[in-house]
């Protein structure tokens, strides 16, 4: 029996299993378009984001700022606060997270899960309350001495997408024309396409917002996608790197959650719904391209935290989220 090299090894700690994700392509009818996907959910907590969670612990540590058994604050929508969960129960340290009644009810059993505390903010109606769930952390951070990751201007957040970036170029090398992601933060998308755009520079970044953000101008208005955006209601984080982006687009919920079905029921490929926003963009760019194009999506997580919203018939029903134009478009693209 031969033994292949690349078999991995034992780890001892759980973060040491972050990263090194794999790609998945996506067949497309334009033989032209080879669309790769990043499938940030094989992480530990099925998300992109316990990369940056370990980065700012880790640089946070390096400076001085968190001490053995120390306390960490944040406000978040989930996926964050599930990463530094994840640390902080590895770590020994206590972890708060300032959440609002919008996040995935998935995400904050999980948080609980892994040893956090969650402090509630907003009102009952789900109403996004990003800027009360910052001023919550902040002071918490305060009057009780917790370090504040503050996810949003942390450079360490976009710091910990370089080695997304080396993972990306050890497959590819150079032959990367464009970069689709969600920008929430904008970490993730900016930290990536900085390290990318390093060795090429003629990259394509295209960031994707919901319908109702306000990161690349309009109108702010409520929306469902999670863990993607900014509300009217909050500062664009200065992650958010405009000089990086080559184009921000918007994407409806509709369009967003009937992609995200769309792959889960033909393909079995089961992603958030932000995650499905992203790829419908990504796909009509891909109807365009007319020489060999290889375009990298990001995907931030997978679908088992949107059981009961996403992939939930009545819910998506109840909110008018279902479209079946979408669906046909779909058709005409993938294979």
């Amino acid at each position: 029996m031969n033994i292949q090299q690349n078999i991995p090894s034992i780890k001892s700690k759980i973060s040491q299993l972050i990263g090194n994700t794999p790609l998945l392509a996506l067949p497309t009818r334009n033989k032209n378009a080879r669309i790769l996907l990043k499938m940030e959910q094989f992480n530990p907590t099925g998300t992109a984001k316990v990369r940056m969670a370990r980065q700012m612990i880790e640089e946070a540590e390096a400076e001085g700022k968190l001490k053995p058994g120390g306390w960490i604050v944040e406000s978040t929508s989930g996926n964050t606060g599930l990463g530094l969960a994840l640390i902080a129960a590895e770590r020994g340290y206590r972890f708060t997270a300032v959440v609002d009644k919008h996040a995935s009810a998935d995400k904050l059993y999980a948080m609980q899960a892994l040893g956090a505390e969650l402090h509630y903010v907003g009102n009952d109606d789900g109403l996004i309350a990003t800027a009360d769930r910052d001023l919550a952390a902040e002071n918490i951070s305060k009057e009780h001495g917790a370090y504040w990751t503050e996810q949003h201007n942390n450079p360490a957040n976009a710091n910990a997408y370089s080695q997304l970036a080396d993972e990306l170029t050890y497959i590819l090398q150079d032959n990367i024309h464009y970069l689709f992601g969600a920008v929430g933060t904008g970490g993730s998308l900016c930290g990536t396409a900085r390290a990318l755009k390093r060795t090429i520079p003629q990259l394509n970044v295209i960031g994707v917002e919901p319908e109702g953000s306000i990161i690349f101008g309009g109108q702010g208005s409520h929306y469902f996608q999670s863990g993607t955006g900014t509300p009217a209601d909050a500062e664009i984080g200065d992650l958010v790197d405009y000089e990086i982006i080559d184009r921000g687009l918007k994407v409806t919920d509709t369009q967003a959650f009937e992609t995200a079905r769309y792959l889960a029921k033909n393909y079995g490929i089961f992603i958030g719904g932000s995650a499905g926003g992203v790829i419908y963009q990504a796909l009509q760019t891909s109807k365009t391209v007319d020489q060999a194009t290889t375009i990298v999506i990001l995907i931030c997580d997978g679908g088992e935290k949107y059981i009961h919203t996403v992939f939930n018939d009545h819910w998506m029903q109840a909110n008018n989220l279902t479209n079946q134009a979408v669906i046909e478009d779909l058709k005409q693209i993938l294979n």
